[in-house]
């Protein structure tokens, strides 16, 4: 069974590939349709423009390949910014409080419903957060201080308070398919799914050290399954 880690030419997939390839699947780093139209499972990283990054499937034809992919059921898991691909749209630029140009959206791949915004720059009182999001932080499941491995097998075997990397400047809106959140500024969707197979998390497991190593184990096993 091989994990096709899909290669949009907008980032550095070597941590991605090497992360998969210590959790025990055999991997390809393609942009080919065929690959990833045979793959046992899929993997959509990512850094950067949802704009680009979105336009860059479609110029590969794989837009409507990945729907159809996820459709059918087959594992897969986006990344950070492959994590807001999954949605239906994306700010692409949003004006800031003295920036009078108007902001729009580009168009995702639409397996979840919602738009992906940019991070408030102040908390619930008014107290000014640091973005872009990038460090470490927790994920919680429903509520704070719940525990993320009763949230799906994507997190079985991970204690409540481990620590997961991240960097990012937007995020995924809430609705019912949320399945992890985490505090900076405000409390935000960081862990997705659609149906019991597909998966979207804002941090990068890869660099997650071993709470991320087992989230990606984790992962292939239950590509592994079938």
């Amino acid at each position: 069974m091989t994990i096709a880690v899909v290669d949009y030419h907008k980032g550095n997939l070597l941590s991605v590939q090497r992360g998969l390839q210590a959790a025990g699947a055999q991997v390809a780093v393609t942009d080919r349709a065929s690959d990833i139209a045979s793959a046992g499972a899929i993997v959509l990283p990512g850094v950067g423009a949802f704009a680009d990054a979105a336009d860059a499937l479609r110029r590969l034809g794989l837009d409507g390949l990945l729907r159809r992919r996820v459709a059918e059921g087959a594992p897969f898991l986006g990344i950070c910014l492959g994590m807001h691909l999954m949605f239906e749209e994306g700010v692409e630029s949003a004006p800031e409080p003295d920036d009078e140009e108007s902001s729009h959206n580009a168009v995702g791949l639409g397996i979840l419903p919602g738009v992906v915004g940019r991070l408030p720059r102040t908390d619930e009182a008014g107290n000014p957060y640091k973005i872009p999001h990038v460090g470490w932080n927790t994920v919680s499941l429903a509520g704070e201080g719940a525990d993320p491995s009763a949230a799906s097998a994507l997190f079985d075997g991970i204690p409540y308070g481990e620590y997961f990397y991240f960097t990012h400047s937007y995020a995924v809106p809430d609705g019912p398919f949320v399945i992890g959140r985490t505090r900076h500024s405000v409390r935000f969707p960081s862990a997705v799914r659609y149906g019991d197979r597909a998966f979207g998390v804002q941090f990068h497991p890869e660099k997650s050290s071993e709470a991320g190593h087992r989230l990606l184990r984790n992962f292939v096993s239950l590509a592994q399954e079938g």
